[in-house]
């Protein structure tokens, strides 16, 4: 298939794009650079071996949108695009709102008029709210915890809605916390400024950038009283995304759930030591306070993934911490900006 891929230059965009290209599908990429850097495109280039299109613009912007599925004839998208910190759209709700439903919705009417109908969409875990672990793609309603997260369930609603009134097959991917990096070392996760997410700051730690890592609370009801989480290494989830969009014209339904993650739950001084493991020493860490909304555990279910997608996760936390060290390594600072 003929696959256009927005914000293809992100972290999870970059690898899902390599994995297509290994599948045997043309990949397009639209990406406006806002939380990537162009250089993503060059290397991705060097490991596929191939050039690879690129449109440079905000999907928000409908005309410009438009006039690339005037140029180009799709068969299939897939939609990373959209900001994604937790906090800042916690300090920035309308941004949120603005971008993430406003590219969805611009998004969708180009493909309802070219008559593009198969979509795979990043959707998140954030949806569950605080609901049973482990979650399942059946739980109802959905809710959020912030307007990160309420855009995803906006933007899920909205597929099921528009889906039959247009033919869609769309297949909502909901990832739980996605690690790791590419073998190579060449791409793996950049954060912009402080990151938000657990495994860059323990590799920035490593590499000097940061002195220790703040580990939010010890007194949590888990095996080491820290929080736990469902980590999967983000070739796996690139992976999925295949899967998915291979199996769209045969899903039982027009727009259908599926969890993506390890299926257990790591703690945060578990994942921690796994890191010192990769880099053959110890590392800083101190307790700190609990941080407001963190929840004490949580992991997928994966089974309907299994078994409707033939998709299982398969690389350990050992192989997550080994290829982000790798990464962090080789690029103590990130991609460069040229």
């Amino acid at each position: 298939m003929k696959v256009l891929v927005s914000g293809g230059a992100g972290y999870i965009g970059s690898h899902t794009v390599l994995a297509l290209i290994a599948s045997g599908h043309d990949v397009v990429v639209v990406d406006d650079f806002a939380n990537s850097k162009p250089t993503v495109i060059a290397r991705l280039e060097t490991l596929a071996g191939r050039p690879i299109p690129v449109h440079a613009f905000d999907l928000t912007d409908v005309d410009k949108t438009e006039r690339l599925f005037d140029a180009e004839r799709f068969d299939a998208v897939v939609h990373f695009a959209g900001f994604k910190a937790v906090g800042e759209s916690v300090e920035n709700p309308l941004d949120y709102y603005t971008n993430n439903l406003g590219s969805t919705f611009s998004l969708l009417r180009a493909m309802a008029r070219h008559d593009v109908r198969r979509l795979v969409f990043s959707s998140s875990a954030t949806v569950y709210g605080d609901a049973p672990v482990p979650y399942r793609e059946d739980h109802e309603p959905l809710t959020a915890a912030n307007p990160y997260g309420w855009t995803k369930a906006m933007q899920e609603q909205v597929f099921r809605d528009v889906a039959p009134a247009h033919g869609l097959r769309i297949a909502l991917l909901r990832y739980f916390n996605p690690v790791g990096a590419h073998p190579s070392g060449m791409i793996g996760e950049d954060p912009q400024g402080r990151p938000n997410n657990l495994m860059p700051f323990i590799a920035q730690v490593a590499v000097g950038r940061r002195p220790e890592l703040e580990v939010f609370g010890d007194d949590y009801p888990t095996a080491d009283g820290t929080c736990e989480r469902d980590y999967i290494h983000v070739e796996d989830l690139a992976r999925g995304h295949v899967a998915a969009l291979e199996h769209l014209d045969a899903m039982v339904e027009p727009v259908r759930a599926f969890n993506l993650g390890g299926g257990v739950g790591t703690s945060v001084l578990e994942l921690f030591h796994a890191f010192e493991r990769a880099v053959g020493h110890e590392l800083p860490y101190r307790v700190v306070g609990r941080r407001p909304g963190d929840l004490p555990a949580y992991w997928a279910d994966t089974a309907r993934a299994r078994e409707e997608l033939g998709w299982v996760a398969e690389k350990t936390i050992d192989d997550m911490c080994a290829d982000t060290w790798r990464w962090q390594q080789q690029n103590p600072n990130g991609f460069p900006d040229a």
